[in-house]
């Protein structure tokens, strides 16, 4: 069953992007993250236009992360404080990355700064990710401090701390702001959602409470890409609403069973397994750079 996308100007199976938003809707509810650092490389992968992929796959990351925020909001494990603050550095971080959008957009360059930070951004959490998992394991053994700290240093010497009742942390929310703003404009650049930013980020920095993490995460994500869809329709116009809608389809399903099988499985497991999620995307965007393409043409104005 094939159905025509009018922004991305080609027809698509419906059934296989329905079956990749429940895909990125399980890796959600599962661990807290957009999913969007997956369902952009797959749309691009499967041949949609790098932008399109970016714009519309934060449409379908605000609908799966509503349904695993709920899940979460009904066990206890969301900080509405933490995320209110990342938010607001979100939003502010959507913006910044929308005039960078349109810069590149226009120089032509989208395409491959898009691959480039996927492999850098991907490749780095991934490999941090996998290290630690690994290490609290029990698989592998690392170095570690001998007095890990609460959280980190520069969280700890930030002015006007505030006290995090949910999470138990008493820092300034300057970092958390900080965070937010970096997860917002990669959001807008990548489509990624921000959350692969955000879980390791409220984990090795922040120093987070891993109950408390994944509903926190989503919570972010959720009024993040709702914001940034907004943006990406009133300055990119490459939101593709029937690509959206497709995914959506699929992500609200996935997202109660991934939030479901999240309380049920070891979360060094789960960490370690989106590790490994993270470098098979990473070698295969890097792979997808500096291969040969099939046809090689270019387009000279005249």
């Amino acid at each position: 069953m094939h159905i025509y996308l009018p922004i991305a100007g080609q027809s698509v199976n419906a059934l296989f992007i329905v079956g990749l938003g429940w895909v990125v809707g399980l890796l959600s509810g599962m661990f807290g993250v957009g999913g969007g650092f997956l369902t952009t490389p797959l749309l691009i992968f499967y041949g949609i236009p790098p932008s399109v992929a970016v714009a519309s796959a934060t449409t379908q990351i605000t609908g799966a992360s509503v349904s695993g925020v709920l899940v979460h909001m009904r066990r206890g494990g969301v900080d509405l404080q933490m995320a209110a603050v990342m938010v607001v550095g979100g939003l502010f971080g959507s913006v910044a990355g929308a005039f960078l959008f349109r810069t590149l957009q226009s120089t032509g360059q989208i395409d491959v700064v898009i691959g480039f930070l996927y492999v850098l951004l991907l490749g780095g959490i991934g490999g941090l990710m996998l290290k630690d998992a690994l290490s609290t394991l029990g698989w592998v053994k690392f170095a570690q401090p001998a007095e890990p700290a609460r959280h980190t240093r520069w969280a700890a010497s930030l002015p006007f701390r505030f006290r995090f009742a949910a999470s138990g942390l008493f820092l300034s929310p300057i970092a958390p702001l900080a965070i937010g703003f970096g997860a917002g404009m990669l959001t807008l650049l990548l489509g990624i959602g921000g959350g692969f930013i955000l879980v390791p980020a409220m984990i090795y920095l922040l120093r987070m409470p891993p109950r408390v993490v994944i509903g926190t995460s989503l919570a972010m994500v959720l009024c993040v890409s709702a914001g940034t869809t907004l943006i990406h329709s009133m300055t990119t116009g490459s939101v593709d609403i029937v690509l959206a809608g497709l995914l959506l389809i699929g992500g609200v399903v996935g997202a109660q069973y991934g939030a479901l099988l999240a309380t049920r499985l070891k979360p060094d497991l789960l960490r370690f397994a989106l590790a490994i999620v993270i470098l098979l995307v990473a070698l295969r965007m890097g792979l997808g750079l500096v291969w040969r393409p099939d046809e090689i043409f270019s387009i000279e104005q005249l």
